[in-house]
């Protein structure tokens, strides 16, 4: 630690680098989970909406959140195949005082005719290793 108790910057960016590839070992664990550490020095402040209405887009989505601080930025999810809304989207601040305030007064509001559902986003977990069909199967194999 520097004077005033302050990470210098290297050191901070080194320590999120190794948390988000999980390298982390059990000596800093003290952080917490890489989420936590991140929400604790005021970059996370990204929402997750579910409950939208299918007619909701990201322009409504973002004036709506405004009244609650500056928003970076409003996604409403899609399905490719129908282009029509999954329902739900994401909503991020610039501050995550913000994004509090924004979580207290519109989780379980109506908005364009349904009720929605507020909370902070989740870190995206890496897709698993396993191997995917593709196709009908091969010839079998005889092996003895």
């Amino acid at each position: 630690m520097v004077a005033g108790g302050r990470i210098p910057r290297t050191i901070l960016s080194n320590l999120l680098s190794r948390a988000t590839t999980g390298s982390l070992s059990s000596s800093s664990s003290s952080f917490g989970p890489p989420s936590i550490l991140i929400s604790r020095r005021g970059i996370a402040s990204k929402l997750y909406v579910a409950g939208l209405s299918f007619y909701t887009t990201e322009k409504a989505l973002s004036d709506v959140f405004s009244q609650f601080g500056q928003v970076v930025e409003a996604t409403v999810m899609m399905d490719k195949v129908s282009s029509r809304s999954k329902g739900f989207g994401f909503v991020t601040f610039a501050s995550e005082l913000e994004a509090e305030k924004a979580i207290n007064e519109m989780d379980q509001k109506p908005l364009h005719g349904r009720v929605i559902h507020v909370e902070l986003a989740k870190p995206r977990r890496p897709y698993s290793s396993a191997p995917i069909a593709r196709g009908p199967p091969g010839p079998p194999t005889d092996v003895q």
